[in-house]
């Protein structure tokens, strides 16, 4: 197995989205998901569907799986022009930061009844905003049987949760630890109040201490995926 994780995936996409126009991406993520569960059972990804992404089908159930990027530098958003606009080459380092494998995921991306997939809703949901620091606390709290702003979402993939068992299963499997602390609880890039209002930046400075966050959490897992890959050539 070899993955290079200071790849930027914006160089084989041709100016698309590297979720969907990266073969590097997706051969990347066909390389590292495809392994032991919690259970011991493997976790077969497929790349030979034209209908999917990747794929996976066997007595644990049938899985769509797509990409998603798991940092957000706001470079485009409207919104937030006024912000980005002063801090250009911040945004960019994230923005760069966040097009290596540390900075994205697979989620499954099949519709249920229509709704929004996991990637659709956590973009489109306010108290989200596309933050993944908020996502994975969502999923915490549905591994716990708790509401949140994405619960519904979630629980319409409720099988895809629990290939893991439970929420340290899943954070182990994807390499997030660095997102979480000793009492096995979030990391927030900025201050929660349980999603009592929706996040925002206030000013450059909140900006800056997201960005460095996001920044570090990214070279940390690209690091454990860098020990994962040497491990898995030794073994």
């Amino acid at each position: 197995m070899i993955i290079a994780t200071n790849y930027n995936f914006y160089s084989d996409s041709n100016s698309g989205d590297p979720d969907s126009a990266s073969p590097t991406l997706r051969r990347y993520h066909k390389m590292l998901w495809s392994k032991p569960l919690p259970n011991g059972r493997v976790l077969e990804l497929r790349d030979d569907r034209k209908d999917a992404y990747l794929y996976h089908k066997s007595d644990l159930g049938e899985f769509y799986f797509g990409s998603d990027a798991i940092t957000h530098s706001y470079k485009n958003h409207i919104r937030k022009k006024w912000l980005t606009e002063q801090i250009p080459a911040d945004v960019n380092e994230l923005f760069d930061t966040g097009s290596t494998i540390g900075g994205y995921i697979i989620f499954p991306n099949n519709k249920i009844d229509g709704k929004h997939t996991i990637n659709q809703a956590r973009g489109v949901n306010s108290y989200i905003d596309d933050r993944f620091d908020l996502t994975l606390e969502c999923i915490r709290l549905f591994y716990f049987g708790k509401e949140s702003p994405l619960y519904t979402t979630l629980l319409r993939y409720k099988k895809f949760f629990d290939l893991f068992d439970n929420f340290m299963g899943y954070i182990h499997f994807f390499f997030l630890d660095d997102l979480v602390n000793e009492n096995n609880e979030i990391n927030f890039y900025l201050p929660l109040d349980g999603f009592i209002t929706r996040p925002s930046f206030s000013d450059v400075s909140q900006y800056l201490i997201y960005k460095n966050k996001v920044v570090e959490f990214v070279h940390s897992r690209n690091k454990r995926i860098e020990n994962y890959v040497k491990l898995t050539a030794s073994a």
